[in-house]
């Protein structure tokens, strides 16, 4: 009974280190710009009736999307909480704009799914790689989201977006490679993920590390 409030306070220690460590993740320029898309993602639904405006939003969302990948990796600054909140900053503006899109009538019911397809595939691994029960290093969880095939799906995605608002007579074949380059990232994601923990379970005790790092360096180098 006397060690109960030891770990009370061993766990209260642990949650404000936490705590402490994210806030302080979370100044690092690389996750500014990663939160600049929450207030964009609430602004975009009242710039929907100017086109200059939601063009403007959209350009800013991306060039926040394409910067605080590369300044995360050029400043050596791959966090756990930018991990995390880079995907979910991305899902909240994704739907921000589809929920905007479907209400002024300028998307189709089925161009949810595929404007969508690459967040539909990822959000279950997303969720398999936080609540693993082995603990992942920021830069395997930074992997998760960070290959070829994932950038060209935001291209594509943003693409299919302006040409809603733009040129709604070619939507129907941006939302396909819209939803062809999601599912190619959604699959890339996924087999990544499989192929490491495969990795894991087969190295020998006390090498999974150095093949983690290993691999992590490989595919950051290649990149």
């Amino acid at each position: 009974m006397a060690t109960t409030p030891l770990v009370a306070v061993g766990f209260e220690e642990a949650w404000r280190r936490a705590v402490e460590r994210a806030a302080e993740e979370l100044s690092l320029p690389p996750n500014v710009m990663s939160l600049l898309r929450l207030p964009l993602a609430a602004v975009f639904p009242f710039t929907a009736k100017s086109r200059e405006a939601a063009l403007a939003v959209l350009a800013v969302a991306g060039l926040t999307d394409v910067l605080d990948g590369w300044l995360a990796r050029r400043g050596g600054q791959v966090t756990a909480t930018g991990a995390v909140l880079d995907p979910v900053a991305d899902k909240v503006f994704a739907l921000s704009v589809v929920a905007t899109l479907v209400a002024r009538g300028k998307l189709p019911p089925w161009g949810i799914a595929a404007l969508l397809t690459r967040e539909i595939l990822e959000a279950p691994l997303l969720a398999w790689v936080l609540l693993g029960r082995s603990p992942r290093r920021a830069d395997d969880l930074d992997d998760v989201r960070s290959n070829v095939p994932g950038k060209v799906a935001t291209v594509a995605q943003f693409a299919a977006v302006m040409t809603a608002i733009e040129a709604p007579a070619l939507l129907p074949a941006a939302l396909g490679m819209a939803a062809v380059t999601g599912a190619v990232a959604g699959v890339a994601y996924w087999r990544r993920e499989l192929t490491r923990r495969s990795a894991e379970v087969a190295a020998p005790v006390g090498t999974g590390d150095t093949a983690g790092a290993t691999g992590s360096a490989g595919e950051r180098s290649a990149r």
